[in-house]
């Protein structure tokens, strides 16, 4: 009797269960909107130091008064199966955005990545000059919470990260999108990054809409412009640039690196 009766539950419960398979969708191709919003109060603030306190902290004052506490900007990332390009879209240059030269206050990255083979190549603007930086896909060391929360209509799970032995990230990611990539050079989970938060460098990029469509292939291509080196030998054009110019620079090294 038992057995009759699982047998007729299963009967019952099996075009239930199809149908919800028929309806579950994993995207696999499509153009994320990213927006990255910067903290600029808090920018301003930390590039208060004891050499110019006495007028700094005047401008830092007036700047909170005057000017609006969050800069935001915008991405598209578009993805494949084995690929993804990162591209910027273009904004006015205001009085906020180029302040100091400060590359978190502007769009300066083009990311390409190829999840197949382990390349990356970002096209990159220091200052006045471009690089092409060609080497593996950065490794961040991930540790997955129990943490959710939605972003763009995905259920995302949260998780811990660390970027360059120093910079601490955290992150959301969704299995409903395939490909194991994100905003920038953000990537190494099991699912599409569709938040980002870098906390104490006062910026964070999260998914606006996703569409789920198929891409062209051949726009699907890396960066050619721009002066040719590794994560190495930026690091080391880094380190010089924070010799040459100090503290001032120092700040901003992170973001440089990101």
């Amino acid at each position: 009797m038992m057995n009759r009766f699982i047998l007729i539950l299963v009967l019952f419960l099996a075009p239930c269960v199809s149908g919800i398979a028929q309806h579950a969708r994993f995207v696999g191709e499509g153009v994320i909107e990213f927006e990255k919003k910067i903290n600029m109060h808090a920018k301003v603030k930390k590039s208060i130091d004891k050499e110019n306190e006495s007028y700094m902290s005047k401008y830092y004052e007036q700047f909170v008064k005057t000017q609006p506490q969050f800069l935001t900007v915008k991405s598209n990332l578009i993805f494949a199966a084995d690929r993804s390009l990162y591209t910027p879209i273009p904004i006015t240059v205001t009085s906020q955005n180029s302040m100091y030269g400060d590359p978190n206050a502007n769009q300066p990255n083009v990311v390409f990545t190829d999840f197949k083979t382990g390349f990356s190549a970002v096209q990159k603007q220091v200052f006045e000059e471009t690089f092409l930086i060609r080497d593996s896909i950065r490794p961040i060391t991930w540790k997955l919470t129990g943490e959710t929360r939605e972003i763009a209509g995905y259920q995302c799970r949260r998780a811990n990260g660390l970027m360059l032995d120093s910079i601490y990230v955290v992150a959301f990611y969704t299995d409903e999108i395939t490909v194991s990539g994100g905003p920038e050079s953000f990537s190494g989970l099991p699912g599409m990054i569709l938040g980002v938060a870098l906390p104490y460098e006062n910026v964070t990029w999260f998914a606006t809409l996703v569409s789920d469509k198929i891409v062209d292939k051949n726009s699907l291509k890396a960066p050619v412009k721009g002066k040719q080196m590794n994560n190495k030998d930026l690091m080391v054009r880094l380190n010089d640039l924070v010799k040459r110019w100090g503290d001032s620079a120092k700040r901003i090294l992170n973001d440089y690196i990101i």
